[in-house]
């Protein structure tokens, strides 16, 4: 299991898995959607979406590994910014009373837990320097459901299959944006998000698309680090989500 900076380097390390203008000007739509090198016609995209959405989020989702350094950049941030923003579509209505819970520290995330972040503050008197880490916020809650994505990202997956992992990732960030994980499963399994820490949805979404297609399908393992995630959430109901061809690999 690789988590926090295991699973960055592992994600550097895919990164460098790139695919060539040739091999992706194999679906017709590459030439109108990337005209000339380091290009990236967002009107197209937007065309092209209408036309048929599957088929361009399976382009963009390929267009993230490109060979071509601006290109791959342009890509990434328009898939970030669309599977997110496809997410969001519909209302989300958490159900249940509220209750007061001490959260970890974010510029707008409540009142300080005075309590809680003392060791923080004292330490703060003595020396002038704060470790935001340790502080501690309280706000009204509700009582949700913690999610665990796993996305396999073995041999037998790519193409279309890696534009639906992402889209579920942002779906999943949108849903339960203070309690989830993601991870991405092969031989063996890559945390793309921890399940207790904070990190931006666009990243999530760019880190499942650059977890690519590789090696063999451990999913026991998946299952097993899915339970440790889920066990650090306080949520009442805990739930897994498997993405998956199911193929032997």
């Amino acid at each position: 299991m690789k988590e926090g900076d295991d699973a960055d380097a592992e994600v550097a390390q895919n990164q460098k898995r790139t695919t060539s203008r040739r091999e992706l000007a194999r679906n017709p739509r590459f030439e109108q959607i990337s005209p000339e090198v380091g290009e990236l016609d967002e009107s197209a995209v937007d065309d092209a979406m209408r036309d048929d959405p599957d088929e361009t989020l399976s382009l963009l989702a390929d267009l993230v590994g490109a060979t071509d350094r601006s290109l791959r950049e342009l890509a990434r941030k328009l898939a970030a910014k669309l599977f997110l923003d496809l997410a969001r579509r519909g209302p989300v209505r958490p159900k249940g009373v509220g209750k007061l819970a001490s959260l970890p520290y974010t510029p707008d995330g409540g009142d300080l837990d005075l309590d809680a972040s003392m060791e923080a503050l004292a330490e703060h008197r003595a020396t002038g320097v704060v470790d935001v880490e340790r502080l501690r916020v309280r706000r009204w809650v509700r009582p949700g459901t913690a999610l665990c994505l796993l996305v396999d990202r073995s041999g037998s997956m790519g193409g279309k299959p890696l534009a639906t992992a992402a889209l579920a990732a942002a779906a999943v960030a949108s849903r339960s944006p203070e309690d989830y994980s993601v991870l991405a499963f092969g031989k063996d399994v890559v945390v793309a998000k921890g399940q207790t820490t904070p990190k931006p949805g666009d990243l999530v979404v760019t880190d499942v698309l650059s977890l690519r297609g590789f090696g063999t399908t451990d999913l026991a393992g998946a299952l097993m680090v899915a339970g440790d995630q889920l066990a650090r959430s306080r949520a009442g109901r805990k739930v897994v989500v498997l993405l998956s061809d199911c193929r032997a690999t």
